[in-house]
């Protein structure tokens, strides 16, 4: 790894704060996976924060489960989660350990590997669609269940996030989170860059039919 300030991953201690403290400051920091037929970066554009049991709108508020343990464990950690039966999301986990916060990946601009990330995207009609949305994210990516809990912060992770330009600060807004119902509805813990085209659509919560999905 170079030594370049911005392409120094970010270490244990970035992710060892709290979530509101954590889900902005990832914005426009490069996320980085590692698979086997090459190297896809992306530049973080769009998150949301969960904030543990206390907060309706996470995995967590119901206490931990098999699906959900990654996101009690130590902070840099990834919990990824399959939603619908169809999709994957990935989730950066915050400290201290046993809070079970973590912040969902929701959008990002694609800044190398961009035909592999096509190859796994071939429905996507631009370059700023390969990773608008959570599921887009973890698809053009190539995450899935293999990598809940995978370890962020060790050399030749699988996936890992770099320091990265943070976004400006008075180009970060905030707003209701996206498909969230309940008593969680409107938190405004979704952060996103302002006029970035990668930014994905803010939808309200609409109930549907229950889905089967892994645990």
């Amino acid at each position: 790894m170079t030594d370049v300030p911005e392409r120094m991953p970010l270490n244990r201690d970035f992710f060892d704060r709290p979530v509101h403290d954590v889900a902005p400051d990832l914005l426009g920091r490069t996320l980085v996976r590692n698979t086997p037929d090459g190297r896809i970066e992306l530049r973080l554009t769009e998150v949301e924060a969960y904030d543990g049991e206390t907060d309706p709108g996470s995995h967590a508020y119901r206490g931990r489960t098999t699906r959900n343990a990654a996101m009690f464990g130590p902070p840099g950690h990834a919990y990824v989660y399959f939603i619908y039966g169809m999709w994957f999301s990935v989730n950066l986990v915050c400290g201290p350990e046993g809070r079970a916060s973590a912040v969902l990946l929701r959008a990002g601009e694609i800044l190398t590997g961009t035909q592999l990330a096509t190859g796994r995207r071939p429905k996507a009609r631009n370059s700023n669609e390969l990773a608008k949305g959570p599921a887009r994210l973890a698809t053009a990516l190539d995450i899935d269940r293999t990598l809940d809990g995978a370890d962020l912060c060790t050399a030749d992770a699988p996936l890992s996030v770099l320091r990265g330009r943070p976004a400006p600060p008075d180009q970060v807004r905030n707003g209701p989170r996206t498909g969230v119902g309940g008593d969680g509805a409107d938190h405004p813990w979704r952060y996103w860059i302002a006029g970035d085209p990668t930014v994905s659509p803010y939808r309200r919560h609409t109930p549907r039919r229950r889905a089967t999905t892994a645990t």
